[in-house]
C-alpha cells in the first residue's frame, strides 16, 4: 500500500468519525460507503474496516464525553441490555421480511425522528419531575451535566424508561435485520422517550455502539475478515476524527446540534428510499 493511499483512508476516517463523533452515531454508517466508492473497497472488507472505525471513534471521544460529565452510564447499561436482545432477535429475523419493506419502515422512522428533533428543539431540557417511584428514580438515573455553552449546569430528570426500553429494542433488531448501526435510532429513541438533553443522548449512544462495536469486531477478527493494512490507517484516522467531533458536541449549542442531526437523519433517509426502490448509491448500508 502506498503512503497515499494509506493517506486518503486517514482522512476518509478522520472526516467521518469526526461527524459520527459529533453525533453520537457509529460512523460506520459515513464510512463504508466513502471507502467503497472513494477508495475502491471491496464491501466486505469496508465493512470489517468500518467496525474497526467504530471502536475507533467510540473510545476516542468516550474519555473527554466522560470528563465532561455528558455521558450516562447508568442509561447506557440499561438500554443497551434492550438493544442487544433486539439485535438476537432481528438476526433471527433475518429472511422473514422483504427488504425493501423494511427499507421503507426504516426512511419513516428516520423522518419521524427528524421531525421530532426539530419539534423540541426549542424545548426545555427536562420538563419533567421525578416522582420518586419511577423506573429512572429507583434505577438512579436522574443526572446533570456541564453546558459549556450556557456557562452553567444542566439537570435533567429521566422519564418514560419502558418507553425507551421498547423503542432500543426496536432499534437494535431494525439494526440487525438492515445490517445497519443502530446509533441513529438510539438517539432519537433517547430523545424521544427519556427526554434527555441533545448532548447527554449523543454521549451516551457513542458509549454504546462502542460497547456493541467491540463484540461484533471479536467476530471479524476471528474469521479473518479484518486486513490491517486498511484498518490501520482507518483506525489512527478515526481516534483522531473523533476527538475532533467530541470536541465540537461539547461547545456548539444544542439547537444548533439539533439542526445538524436532524439533516443527517433527512439524508439517510433519502439513501434509505433510494435502497428500497433498488438504487443504492452506497453500495452497502452498514
Amino acid at each position: 500500500m502506498t503512503f497515499e493511499f494509506a493517506a486518503v483512508l486517514f482522512a476518509l476516517a478522520a472526516g467521518a468519525s469526526a461527524l459520527g463523533g459529533a453525533l453520537g452515531m457509529a460512523s460506520g454508517i459515513f464510512i463504508v460507503p466513502l471507502l467503497v466508492l472513494f477508495a475502491g473497497i471491496g464491501i466486505h472488507t469496508a465493512i470489517a474496516a468500518s467496525i474497526v472505525s467504530v471502536i475507533a471513534c467510540s473510545t476516542g471521544s468516550a474519555a473527554a464525553f466522560l470528563r465532561a460529565g455528558l455521558t450516562n452510564l447508568r442509561i447506557a447499561i440499561v438500554l443497551e441490555t434492550a438493544t442487544t436482545t433486539g439485535a438476537l432477535c432481528g438476526v433471527l429475523l433475518i429472511g422473514v421480511f422483504p427488504v425493501p419493506a423494511l427499507f421503507l419502515l426504516f426512511a419513516g422512522i428516520l423522518l419521524l425522528s427528524a421531525w421530532q428533533m426539530l419539534a423540541r428543539r426549542r424545548a426545555p431540557a427536562a420538563a419533567a419531575v421525578a416522582s420518586g417511584r419511577d423506573w429512572a428514580s429507583r434505577l438512579g438515573l436522574h443526572a446533570s451535566y456541564p453546558d459549556r455553552a450556557l456557562g452553567r449546569d444542566v439537570f435533567y430528570h429521566v422519564g418514560r424508561v419502558p418507553l425507551a426500553l421498547a423503542l432500543m429494542f426496536g432499534a437494535g433488531m431494525v439494526s440487525a435485520l438492515l445490517g445497519i448501526g443502530s446509533g441513529v435510532l438510539k438517539i432519537p429513541a433517547m430523545d424521544t422517550a427519556l427526554r434527555l438533553p441533545i448532548k447527554v443522548s449523543s454521549a451516551t449512544s457513542n458509549f454504546m455502539i462502542g460497547v456493541t462495536a467491540a463484540a461484533s469486531g471479536v467476530a471479524y477478527f476471528a474469521r479473518g475478515d479484518i486486513d490491517p493494512v486498511i484498518a490501520g490507517p482507518v483506525a489512527v484516522g478515526s481516534v483522531i476524527g473523533a476527538l475532533a467531533g467530541a470536541r465540537f458536541l461539547i461547545a456548539v449549542p444544542a439547537d444548533r446540534l439539533r439542526l445538524i442531526f436532524a439533516a443527517v437523519l433527512v439524508v439517510l433517509a433519502a439513501q434509505m428510499l433510494l435502497s428500497a426502490f433498488g438504487i443504492d448509491l452506497r453500495g452497502h448500508a452498514t
